[in-house]
């Protein structure tokens, strides 16, 4: 059994949400989670992960029940149609027009299961009472810190490190990273916009997340301390926590 939950915060300076989230179970205990950070001005972000994050959903409902190698395939291509779909809104409204949004999708099993993304929203895996990260961000800063010239620390707080490489809809388009991950009872996933990871370290995570006995407390807690942080961009998480029996022991 899997124990989920998720949060979405405008935080303390944005006046707009623009992101979105989901969580889907089926009658089988597969979850599928979706966290998009839309960008775009007149409320146009709002749009693009909205439209992202309801694609997405529609397109993998009916596919949940299918093996974890048919998933991966499927949720790369419902990614591949939200860039679609909001790529052709854009292009259908010009007061939309440049508007795009990132995603991050998991579908989760308690063997197993699968990420897909497309810009900085981020997906993190606690084991072992460590968060690792998942998925490697699109954007420019890591783009150099890949070719050695920035260093992580200078990473975290260089003026362009919002600006990305990747997202859904701006271009007709895009390359859908998709990674598998296999966990254990007691382990937990995290998906989450950047206005989490900018401003809680991974220490942090790794702490708040062990001590939450439940998901639900894991959301809350994560986004108030972004928020006692600077809570300086929306703030969305989504956490879920495998409850299966293996909690360490060899398998």
């Amino acid at each position: 059994m899997i124990d989920a939950a998720w949060k979405s915060d405008i935080g303390q300076v944005r006046r707009v949400n623009e992101d979105r989230a989901a969580l889907v179970v089926d009658e089988g205990g597969t979850v599928l989670a979706v966290v998009a950070d839309g960008m775009g001005g007149h409320q146009a972000g709002e749009v693009a992960s909205q439209i992202a994050v309801e694609t997405v959903v529609h397109e993998m409902r009916a596919l949940l029940s299918a093996s974890l190698d048919e998933l991966g395939e499927a949720l790369r291509e419902a990614v591949l149609r939200a860039n679609d779909a909001v790529f052709a809104h854009a292009r259908a409204h010009p007061a939309c027009a440049g508007m795009g949004t990132t995603v991050v999708a998991a579908i989760a099993r308690v063997e197993g299961g699968v990420v897909a993304h497309v810009g900085d929203s981020r997906a993190y895996q606690l084991t072992g009472g460590r968060v690792v990260c998942l998925t490697e961000d699109h954007s420019l800063v890591n783009e150099l810190v890949k070719h050695g010239h920035l260093s992580p620390e200078e990473a975290e707080h260089h003026p362009q490190r919002h600006v990305l490489t990747q997202a859904l809809g701006t271009d007709s388009g895009v390359r859908v990273d998709v990674t598998r991950f296999t966990w254990q009872g007691g382990d937990a996933l995290i998906l989450c916009s950047d206005g989490l990871s900018s401003l809680v370290t991974e220490d942090d995570l790794s702490a708040i997340l062990a001590s939450s006995p439940t998901a639900t407390e894991a959301v809350d807690r994560l986004v108030s301390r972004a928020n006692e942080a600077g809570g300086d961009d929306n703030i969305t998480v989504v956490v879920l926590r495998n409850q299966g029996e293996n909690r360490g022991e060899a398998r």
